[in-house]
């Protein structure tokens, strides 16, 4: 008996003290989820372009906030790469050395991209200029695509065509 009053000695305070206790209100949101929308992401397929067999790039989506810049959003997921997954189907981001992009314009249907770091095609006919045509004439208002380099070079800044910088040339 004496055991069983010394538990409730010891168990009657705790249940007293738990009932007095002041609720702790639950954390709220103060902002909901944003709304996602679904954006193409084009990647290079290595295995299509080593056999020679057009069209080399292959389209991936990602999920983005629906306030996002869409032209923007998809350089930006350009530049952060293939998943795990899509490099091992054979994906890649072919870069020509370009780490990022400054800035993207978009007027009177020409959109200007403006990459950073270093531009290192080593020759090649294939560079970083075919994935973001690509990329940015998925878009409706965008008829033409201006690249330029770190330097804010492209071969024909002015007039409605495609343009690259020098350094992308064979």
């Amino acid at each position: 008996m004496t055991t069983r009053f010394f538990s409730v000695l010891i168990v009657l305070p705790a249940v007293l003290l738990a009932g007095c206790a002041t609720p702790v209100p639950s954390p709220t949101a103060t902002s909901a989820e944003p709304e996602l929308v679904q954006i193409t992401v084009y990647f290079t397929d290595s295995r299509r372009y080593a056999a020679g067999i057009p069209p080399f790039e292959t389209a991936v989506f990602r999920l983005v906030p629906v306030t996002s810049n869409l032209p923007e959003a998809v350089l930006t997921e350009f530049f952060k790469g293939p998943s795990e997954e899509e490099r091992a189907y054979g994906l890649e981001a072919i870069t020509s050395g370009f780490t990022g992009f400054s800035s993207l314009q978009i007027q009177d249907g020409i959109a200007r991209v403006y990459l950073t770091g270093p531009c290192a095609s080593h020759g090649a006919t294939y560079t970083i200029a075919q994935p973001i045509l690509k990329n940015l004439l998925q878009f409706e208002g965008i008829h033409y695509v201006k690249i330029y380099d770190a330097d804010g070079v492209t071969n024909q800044p002015q007039g409605w065509s495609n343009s690259i910088p020098p350094c992308l040339e064979p």
